[in-house]
């Protein structure tokens, strides 16, 4: 099988790491991958926010409903929909914004998934391992409030990663014919 497609389809999420901690140049390897992945119209509709420090993963551990995981990684990113940019950027412009239609926000929202995805392939593609925090959405407001985040800026998924502390087992998924559709 392809190398590539091998990586893909051997995806198994990661709760459990070690004491490693992801270096700056991974990290940075990880973040400018992720930036290249597709985005409607190139708006780049989504900011990332990295954090380390273990206060800010203790208080969006319990945020998100407890999930230890997002502790013990090494490093905790934050996927945002960001339609705060573009909004600064057609005032200068002296554009009018439309943040009101829902089209944007589904934008937005699409965006940081795709780019948290290829996140996710990086990491995995260098040797690490993590999981998708959906639970980042339980308390949104006071999530928002803790990262500082502008108006029309939202999180939309976090991500715990790091070493994996043993093999992860792929879960198994629906039969194609329940999902693929002619």
């Amino acid at each position: 099988m392809n190398e590539n497609l091998k990586l893909l389809n051997s995806h198994a999420s990661v709760r459990n790491f070690t004491d490693k901690e992801i270096s700056i140049e991974d990290e940075m390897k990880i973040v400018t991958t992720a930036q290249r992945s597709g985005t409607s119209s190139n708006r780049q509709a989504y900011s990332i926010i990295g954090i380390r420090n273990k206060k800010k993963k203790e208080i969006l551990a319990e945020l998100t409903g407890g999930q230890q995981h997002v502790i013990d990684s090494s490093l905790f990113l934050v996927f945002c929909a960001d339609l705060y940019r573009l909004e600064q950027i057609n005032e200068k412009k002296k554009y009018e914004t439309h943040s009101d239609y829902t089209e944007l926000f589904i934008i937005a929202t699409v965006d940081a998934a795709l780019v948290a995805e290829r996140a996710m392939i990086t990491a995995q593609a260098l040797g690490m391992g993590g999981v998708m925090v959906g639970g980042i959405r339980n308390n949104p407001d006071k999530v928002s409030e803790m990262l500082d985040l502008p108006k029309l800026v939202y999180p939309v998924m976090g991500m715990s990663l790091g070493y994996p502390s043993k093999e992860p087992k792929l879960k198994p998924r629906l039969h194609i014919d329940a999902i693929y559709h002619k």
